[in-house]
C-alpha cells in the first residue's frame, strides 16, 4: 500500500496529470474514435471504465491519460485483447503488486491473448496470475520516454499510421511533453499547430524550415501530424 500512496503523492501536483485535452483533441492525436475514447475513459452505461481519470470532473484528460490511452490502443489494435481481460490485468497489478496504475508505471505488453508487465527483471501473466511467460512488445511502448521513476515524460504520437504490422515505423520528430506547449504536439519547440497554420496560409515546408531552424522533414511531420 505504501507503493500506491508514494505514486499518488508523486504525481498530486505534477503537470501530467493535470487536465489538459478536451476528449476531441486526444482521439485526433492518438488517431482513436472519439466514442471509443469516451467508453475507456468514462465507461458506458454499467460498464466500468478503464482509464482512471485525473480530472474530478472526467471531461479533459491528462497527459498520463493521454499515454494510458496510447498503450491501450496498441493492445486493442494489434491483438485485438478484450476489455475484460484489460482490466482483469489492471486488477491483479494493483493488488498483487501494488502498482495503482500500471499502464503508465510499467510497461505492458501483449501476446494476442494475455498481459504483460515487466517487473523485477522477470514478465508476469497478469491476465493468468503470475504465470511467467515471453512477450510480443508493442511498438507503442517504443514511442514512450520515461523519467527514471519510470514514469511516461515525452510521447511520440503516430504520424503517418497506426498499423503495427508497418515494418517501418514513423519518425519520431513530433513529440508531446507537458513542460512544451502545454503538452500540444510539438516539433524543435514549435507547437504543429503553428506550422500547419502557417503551411495552410501558403508557405512552403523549405521557407518553414528555414525560418524555424529545422530540417525540412520535421516540418514535414508536423504538417501530417495536424493533418491527420
Amino acid at each position: 500500500m505504501a507503493t500506491k500512496r508514494r505514486s499518488s503523492e508523486k504525481l498530486a501536483h505534477d503537470p501530467r496529470t493535470a487536465p489538459a485535452y478536451s476528449f476531441a483533441e486526444a482521439a485526433r492525436y492518438l488517431r482513436l474514435p472519439l466514442p471509443t475514447l469516451r467508453h475507456w475513459s468514462i465507461g458506458l452505461g454499467k460498464v466500468a471504465p478503464v482509464l482512471l481519470m485525473d480530472d474530478p470532473g472526467r471531461q479533459f484528460l491528462s497527459f498520463m491519460n493521454l499515454v494510458e490511452a496510447h498503450i491501450l490502443a496498441g493492445i486493442r489494435r494489434k491483438h485485438g485483447v478484450g476489455l475484460q481481460q484489460v482490466r482483469r490485468a489492471l486488477d491483479y497489478v494493483r493488488t498483487r503488486c501494488e502498482v495503482e496504475r500500471p499502464l503508465i508505471d510499467q510497461s505492458f505488453q501483449t501476446d494476442g491473448r494475455f498481459l504483460f508487465i515487466e517487473r523485477l527483471e522477470q514478465l508476469i501473466n497478469a491476465s493468468k496470475f503470475g504465470q511467467l511467460a515471453m512477450p510480443d512488445l508493442l511498438p507503442q511502448l517504443d514511442r514512450i520516454d520515461r523519467d527514471p521513476a519510470g514514469l511516461p515524460v515525452k510521447l511520440y504520437p503516430f504520424t503517418r499510421s497506426v498499423d503495427a504490422s508497418r515494418p517501418v515505423p514513423d519518425p519520431k520528430l513530433v513529440v508531446m511533453n507537458p513542460l512544451v506547449s502545454f503538452g500540444r504536439p510539438s516539433v524543435g519547440g514549435v507547437p504543429t499547430h503553428t506550422i500547419w497554420s502557417r503551411f495552410r496560409a501558403g508557405d512552403s515546408p523549405a521557407h518553414l524550415a528555414e525560418d524555424y531552424g529545422l530540417a525540412q522533414e520535421a516540418i514535414e511531420e508536423a504538417i501530417r501530424c495536424e493533418a491527420a
